[in-house]
């Protein structure tokens, strides 16, 4: 690992101004870690961000919004009651990533930020145009079966990793940031960016700029009673998505009022569809209609590599989720969550 300065600010204001070229924020680590330890970032200054006072805390605010500071860990996200009850599939997101012992460390604004698991990205000797501009992208021709089949650019076709991000988008969450300039809000959908002409531009955040905290708008809550998120992986634990979906349905009367639907593991950024949710709007859920659904959730998909399946795979992800939803969400939390093997409705825990 190369040598670096280790530095713990006790401001906001000293942190931002500690940070130059170089330098990059540590909250969990669970990541940035990883990433030092293979030589894939090169740091020569760490700033520790988690002695930075306002920062934590889970509160609904006067408008009705949620907000979640950048440095709530996933664990205790999860398992608050309040917050459980009111966004049950972002728990289920949550407590379905990494291990308890990661969840424990990982925080809300490194779960956005997580580079991708990429192996071409995390291997410091492949050309890797996230990593270093230009330079190529040996998952081209690599192995790439776990590739994005949506949104992908021949500069990168990498996915992202969250599990989190997915229901959050679908919700319509708000990302808060603080940088020298002042603060300023951007939806989470437009926060996580494509590839195109500039891989190396993963999100909207600037170097200097911190993530603070995370918004959920009033009445997202209102899918609480029908919201699932599914996730399809190569083994039940402490995996990533193959392909996943958030799915949350209004329902009135037995009819959709509303409806929300987000693909995960298929694109650099979670995958929200206006049109796949408006073909739901004033229907009886039935089969059909959520297989008609998912296939224009994925219209417009196309294989970056040897990964045609995936196309496949996420529309039955898709169909599934919503049926899921529609079946209503358990009153605990599935033993298994986001897991297809997961009991519905037995076997369930606190």
């Amino acid at each position: 690992m190369k040598r670096f300065d280790f530095i713990q600010p006790a401001s906001l204001s000293e942190a931002l101004g500690a940070w130059h070229p170089g330098a990059v924020w540590l909250g969990g680590g669970t990541s940035l870690v990883d990433l030092m330890k293979t030589g894939a970032a090169t740091p020569d200054t760490v700033i520790d961000i988690t002695r930075l006072p306002g920062l934590r805390g889970i509160d609904v605010l006067q408008d009705g919004a949620t907000r979640i500071g950048a440095l709530v860990s996933n664990a205790d996200l999860a398992r608050d009651e309040g917050f459980a009850r009111r966004f049950p599939m972002v728990a289920e997101a949550l407590l379905s990533g990494a291990s308890g012992q990661l969840r424990n460390a990982a925080t809300v604004a490194g779960n956005l930020l997580q580079h991708t698991r990429c192996a071409y990205f995390q291997d410091p000797n492949a050309a890797c145009n996230r990593r270093h501009a230009g330079s190529g992208c040996d998952a081209r021709e690599g192995l790439n079966e776990g590739h994005a089949v949506l949104g992908w650019s021949e500069g990168c076709i990498a996915t992202h990793p969250s599990d989190f991000c997915v229901p959050l988008v679908a919700l319509g969450a708000v990302v808060e940031i603080e940088g020298p300039k002042g603060t300023r809000d951007v939806a989470l959908a437009d926060f996580l960016r494509l590839p195109g002409d500039t891989p190396e531009r993963t999100t909207a955040l600037n170097a200097d700029e911190l993530v603070t905290g995370l918004r959920l708008p009033a009445g997202a809550e209102a899918f609480a009673a029908h919201a699932r998120y599914l996730k399809v992986r190569d083994r039940t634990s402490f995996a990533f998505a193959l392909t996943s979906a958030a799915a949350a349905l209004r329902m009135e009367g037995g009819v959709i009022a509303e409806a929300r639907l987000t693909l995960g593991a298929v694109a650099a950024r979670p995958w929200r569809v206006a049109e796949a949710e408006a073909m739901l709007a004033g229907q009886a859920p039935d089969a059909a209609l959520f297989d008609r659904a998912a296939g224009a959730a994925m219209a417009g998909a196309a294989p970056s590599g040897d990964n045609g399946w995936k196309i496949d795979l996420a529309i039955r992800t898709a169909a599934r989720a919503l049926t899921l939803a529609a079946k209503g969400t358990p009153d605990r939390m599935p033993a298994l969550p986001a897991s297809p093997f997961g009991p519905t409705k037995e076997a369930q825990h606190a």
